[in-house]
């Protein structure tokens, strides 16, 4: 991935993306119909925006992709490809193709609901806000393993995280392994350390059952993994084990990348890269070029669990702005969560902070453009970009 973006400049400033998925969105809104319409579009502030979870639940909200014709499916497979990878792009499609061998796999344990429950079509669009020019909005594509959270901040800033990723199964898990790099970059980094790199970077011998960070809406700064994951009871770690796995932002765990030769660190950065993947190309490049000029003094590897495949494992990545973890704990390391998180902008919100600091100072452009200038004087313009 190229530098060429300065840290100052790590702005999420990305236009063209943005414009694009404004008008695509603005035209795949207006195939809607009335139902769709009422199914799709909700109000920003709805607390809902804030669910990430990758689990099935009988409460999602959005159209899914059940409800849409074969256009409107290609329409908005178009804008999801806006804000990832072209390889991302594939492993989201192939993840969503792994409901099919799931169906078959859980046929037991489903049994008529298998039908219902694994299929390429249970993910939900959901529209947060109004998409539309100067305005506050986001998308949301959400089903089991994948949720992608685009963000759109008076048509300026772009944020898409926290970008989570699954995949079930993982052994055997034939031509649709799409999480492979995912994974397996890890276990190739943490198969060369020696022993005295091992005792830093493995910081317990048992792997959380799901993210530390769980799917808070803020990475805050300490987090405790769950006991277990939602639904999953049959794996479950400690009291203790839970305290050996805390994320404390301040003091990361693991080891740090400066302890690494030179051919660790080039898999490491492989293993970023691979998580840079899933954000727009030009926003992938900000946070490469932070992590190049920040150095490996500010990478921080961590492992859990086991060494091996086929038994519980786990591993973070932490730097100055970004959180990334892989767990493949539940179903005896058979089943794979992955999440790419950024400390301040998950969901925009520290964009989105600012920007309404600034609409406090300033007031809205939209709205001045309603308000008649009769009896005002002539301001500055406060909303310049």
């Amino acid at each position: 991935m190229t530098n060429a973006y300065s840290p100052a400049g790590r702005t999420h400033e990305d236009v063209e993306t943005i414009q694009k998925l404004l008008v695509g969105m603005i035209g795949l809104i207006d195939t809607f119909s009335a139902d769709q319409r009422s199914e799709a579009l909700y109000s920003f502030d709805d607390p809902r925006r804030l669910d990430w979870d990758i689990i099935p639940k009988p409460d999602r909200v959005g159209v899914s992709l059940h409800r849409l014709d074969r256009h409107q499916k290609v329409v908005l497979l178009d804008l999801i490809r806006l804000t990832v990878s072209h390889e991302v792009f594939t492993k989201v499609l192939a993840i969503m193709q792994l409901e099919h061998v799931l169906r078959e796999r859980e046929i037991g344990f489903l049994g008529v609901a298998a039908p219902l429950w694994r299929t390429s079509d249970s993910y939900f669009l959901t529209i947060f806000g109004r998409p539309g020019f100067e305005d506050t909005w986001s998308i949301r594509f959400l089903g089991h393993h994948v949720c992608l959270n685009i963000t759109i901040v008076n048509q300026r800033w772009i944020s898409t995280t926290p970008s989570a990723l699954g995949q079930q199964p993982v052994i055997d898990a034939g031509v649709l392994n799409p999480l492979a790099q995912d994974e397996g970059l890890g276990f190739q980094l943490v198969e060369t350390l020696d022993s005295d790199q091992r005792s830093l970077a493995v910081i317990h011998n048992v792997a959380p059952a799901d993210f530390v960070s769980r799917q808070v809406p803020r990475i805050g700064t300490l987090e405790y993994p769950d006991h277990y994951d939602l639904g999953m009871p049959q794996y479950q770690i400690t009291t203790e084990d839970r305290k050996a796995l805390a994320l404390v932002r301040a003091d990361p765990s693991g080891i740090c990348a400066d302890r690494l030769d030179n051919g660790q660190l080039m898999t490491l950065h492989r293993l970023l890269d691979t998580y840079l993947a899933r954000f727009p190309t030009h926003i992938a490049g900000e946070y490469r070029a932070q992590i190049d000029a920040d150095g490996p003094s500010r990478i921080h590897f961590a492992w859990a669990g086991g060494a091996s495949r086929g038994v519980p494992h786990y591993f973070r990545v932490q730097t100055r702005s970004l959180l990334i973890e892989m767990v493949n704990a539940v179903d005896n390391g058979n089943h794979i969560h992955s999440v790419v998180r950024d400390f301040e902008q998950d969901f925009a919100h520290g964009f989105l902070r600012d920007h309404e600091a600034h609409l406090a100072e300033h007031g809205d452009h939209l709205s001045s453009r309603t308000t008649s200038s009769e009896g005002t004087d002539l301001q500055a313009n406060d909303w310049s970009w």
